[in-house]
């Protein structure tokens, strides 16, 4: 391996949606870019369900015309059920946006969409390499003082394994840590934390022939209640597939012993009666999953040669579908972001503040719209029946338009529910504050 196989101007460690995200924008601004995914593609990912926000970085990312050839389940809307079975009058998306973008959107396959996003970096120029995996970041002395003259680390590369057992080593100016819920520099450097509140355990499979709506209704995604401000995820897919999963506190979904996924979701099915006929008819496939403790922070975006893009960043809860529009959209503010730095040839982690405040504004706004839902007091209908016109303002957070103004819909919100203060984390990292 020559040392111009060994030098990039960003490396990205991750080839999810927001590793191809960021790898796609950076390419076509022409830089040399590496992206290294420990697995192959197709490969199995939840989090099939996209929001109707997400058509703005998949415009800038030039997928939307093989997004609309697809066969991906087209999605104009969502509903509630209640444990009886009682459903709302879906929540329409064409009602609130124009027809023609945001108002409808797709329920996709992860293992086909995220190889679509991929291949859509790698015919821009990136370099992706698959069965590689980054072991440990590689760091050196940094010229940048902090006011107390300490002496910062910077990010110069990564050590990585190939399948084989080879060990190698890739140097650039800037490293993005794509690499989801593991977040992997955040876990190493000990920036990571837990929600002080969202702490839920969530299992789920696949259903194949089972009952769905039809026409324009087919693709709507649809949350069921269960007791204990528990709920399923109702997602149809294309091939006559769909997911479905519970997500409840922990103690509750293990109530009387019982751990096995399988066990525990059969037995959730009877808690709510519209999935349980949903369900009444096809069959079951694929395994059972579970998944606990999965929401996150972490303290610092990035450092002098790191940055943290995607689930890396923050892993909010499954409950609005958020994690892909935040991923890609934090993949296309990434890319731009470090495009500047690469042109100004200054990679101060000053540099990443407007892109840390742009992301953690949005996930604070939804944020505080999870807290209200799973408050035992709150639903949409109260605060709508009192305040007609934040009906809007909900349908544009719920629908991803995360980055804009929501103060008035929380002193609303406020007066049924307490809601969360905003949580002083995600800027980047000084000198002094890195630990490595």
């Amino acid at each position: 391996m020559t040392t111009s196989d060994r030098q990039f101007d960003v490396l990205i460690i991750g080839g999810g949606p927001a590793g191809a995200a960021s790898a796609a924008i950076l390419a076509e601004h022409r830089h040399r870019v590496l992206v290294l995914e420990r697995e192959t593609f197709p490969r199995y990912h939840v989090g099939e369900s996209l929001l109707p926000f997400t058509y703005q970085p998949l415009e800038r990312l030039g997928l939307l015309p093989q997004m609309k050839q697809s066969a991906f389940q087209k999605k104009y809307s969502v509903q509630f059920v209640s444990p009886s079975g009682r459903a709302s009058d879906p929540f329409y998306f064409f009602k609130r946006y124009d027809r023609e973008t945001v108002a409808q959107t797709w329920q996709v396959l992860r293992s086909e969409f995220d190889v679509m996003a991929l291949d859509n970096a790698r015919a821009k120029g990136a370099e992706v390499r698959h069965e590689i995996t980054v072991k440990e970041l590689l760091w050196e002395k940094s010229e940048i003082r902090n006011p107390k003259s300490e002496i910062a680390r910077r990010v110069v590369g990564v050590r990585a394994q190939t399948k084989s057992g080879k060990v190698v080593e890739f140097h650039a100016p800037i490293t993005l840590d794509c690499t989801g819920k593991e977040s992997f520099a955040a876990v190493r450097n000990g920036w990571r934390q837990k929600d002080p509140f969202l702490n839920k355990v969530a299992v789920w499979t696949y259903y194949q022939g089972s009952r769905r709506e039809t026409d324009i209704n087919e693709g709507q995604t649809t949350v069921a209640m269960i007791p204990e401000k528990g709920w399923f995820w109702h997602i149809p897919q294309h091939n006559d597939m769909v997911s479905v999963g519970v997500v409840a506190e922990g103690k509750y979904l293990t109530r009387g012993g019982v751990r096995e996924p399988k066990a525990i979701f059969h037995r959730e099915v009877g808690e709510n009666l519209w999935i349980q006929d949903q369900l009444a008819v096809g069959r079951q496939v694929g395994d059972y999953f579970l998944t606990s403790e999965y929401s996150f922070h972490v303290r610092h975006c990035g450092c002098e040669g790191l940055l943290l893009v995607g689930d890396a960043f923050c892993f909010l809860d499954p409950v609005f579908s958020s994690g892909v529009m935040l991923a890609l959209k934090s993949g296309v503010l990434a890319g731009d972001a470090v495009h500047e730095a690469l042109a100004a040839g200054d990679f101060s982690p000053s540099r990443f503040t407007t892109y840390a405040s742009a992301l953690r504004q949005g996930i604070e706004n939804m944020r505080k719209l999870v807290y209200a839902f799973y408050d035992p007091g709150f639903s949409f209908k109260k605060v709508i029946d009192k305040y007609p016109d934040a009906a809007g303002e909900i349908t544009d957070c719920l629908s991803g338009d995360v980055n804009k103004d929501f103060s008035s819909l929380w002193s609303k919100i406020s007066e049924f529910v307490p809601l969360p203060d905003d949580l002083p984390v995600g800027g980047p990292a000084m000198a002094g504050q890195v630990v490595a």
